[in-house]
């Protein structure tokens, strides 16, 4: 046997009772059941306690198992002289019932602080004090020696064996938690694997051909540049540019699609800073950033880029401001703008029957967040309706 195996403590998943099967832990509560019957029996029936002593009495067993809880308590920290100490305590609570005359609660201590001993403690501890126990045990027996030997035997053995035992269901809770982490990467992994042949999909096909139309569209742009200034070709030429600037914006967004697969985004602060530099929008960031879940990050992104996009169709002119706050376990966006020159405070609610808020709205219920979006400031729940519009956004981050 190695140096290691000699001072090495039980594991503290052997130490715990995770892992016991209901069956175990019914049968753990009837033995302990059976010994403090037997204790309460032996104490208060055969001496026929009373009074003050029966008052001491029952302080004594409620110290006892204080320090028994006490001694589980720091064997499972691995504390190696509080354990030694108030396994000591108890052997004194033994060597006290012995002297009184409670032979029963006597036993029960010696053997109890045995099996323990030799059950929770490293071995190069376990064995001098269990011999330590199972001595004093013997002192102050006066029954064979045959007794005597065969009951010292019998506790070693069972305290070992319980050690084994518990050595075993510890190990076997190491690899069910080893098996369960490597599932899990595994079940990462594989998720990682489709987000990657899913991006490169989306490259190879969206992105590559949203690149070809800009080239054509510019081409075009160009080409009709070059015709003779009149109506058709003023109507055909803002068409032709309305249709980059959209195949432009549909080519940022695929990009930012791919990073979100592939988990390169940029950071949440840095990309509300250069969406809003657009339309000149003021940022403001609280509390104290930190990397969110992409699933959070891009609901985030696209509640902002939709709010923006209303602004500029709804309220042109608007001021707006983006108010980003780090919670505890939690994001929140407010996305507010200060009413446009041609549209009144009421046209932008008429849009939020659209598409894009009930889009925004979806995405953040399935996150397990809300979307509250409608006139006045909503940053402050029951804020006053006045000019302008407002979204909030919460997730859970």
């Amino acid at each position: 046997m190695t140096t290691d195996a000699w001072t090495k403590w039980p594991s503290r998943e052997a130490l715990s009772r995770g892992g016991l099967t209901d069956a175990r832990r019914w049968l753990a509560h009837a033995v302990r059941l059976v010994v403090l019957a037997a204790l309460l029996w032996s104490t208060f029936s055969r001496r026929h306690v009373s009074g003050w002593g029966a008052v001491a009495a029952v302080a004594v067993l409620g110290a006892v198992a204080f320090c028994g809880w006490a001694f589980f308590r720091t064997t499972l920290r691995h504390d190696l002289w509080p354990s030694l100490g108030l396994l000591v305590v108890l052997m004194g609570g033994a060597l006290a019932a012995q002297g009184a005359g409670f032979v029963v609660a006597a036993t029960v201590f010696w053997c109890v602080c045995a099996v323990v001993g030799m059950q929770r403690l490293p071995l190069a501890a376990a064995l001098p004090t269990t011999l330590a126990t199972l001595g004093g045990y013997a002192v102050v027996q006066h029954g064979t020696w045959l007794n005597v030997v065969l009951t010292t035997v019998g506790v070693v053995l069972g305290g070992y064996a319980l050690r084994l035992d518990a050595e075993a269901r510890g190990t076997a809770q190491r690899l069910l938690a080893q098996e369960r982490a490597a599932r899990v990467a595994e079940t990462e992994s594989a998720a990682l694997a489709e987000r990657a042949r899913i991006a490169r999909d989306i490259h190879d096909v969206l992105a590559h051909s949203l690149s070809a139309q800009l080239v054509h569209l510019e081409a075009a742009r160009l080409r009709i540049g070059q015709e003779p200034p009149g109506p058709f070709r003023d109507q055909i030429l803002e068409r032709v540019v309305a249709a980059r600037s959209m195949a432009r914006e549909g080519l940022a967004e695929t990009r930012q699609a791919l990073s979100a697969l592939r988990g390169d985004m940029a950071p949440l602060g840095e990309y509300l800073r250069e969406l809003a530099a657009v339309d000149g929008a003021e940022v403001v960031v609280a509390g104290e950033p930190r990397p969110l879940r992409a699933e959070a990050s891009q609901a985030v992104r696209r509640v902002v880029q939709e709010a923006l996009t209303n602004v500029r169709k709804h309220a042109p002119g608007a001021r707006v401001r983006i108010l980003l706050t780090y919670g505890t376990d939690d994001v929140t966006l407010d996305v507010r703008n200060s009413g446009g020159r041609e549209t009144a405070p009421g046209a932008l609610v008429a849009s939020g029957s659209g598409y894009g808020l009930l889009g925004m709205r979806e995405r953040a219920e399935l996150l397990g967040g809300t979307l509250e979006a409608g006139p006045g400031d909503r940053s402050v729940p029951g804020g006053p309706e006045g000019k302008g519009f407002s979204v909030r956004l919460r997730v859970p981050a």
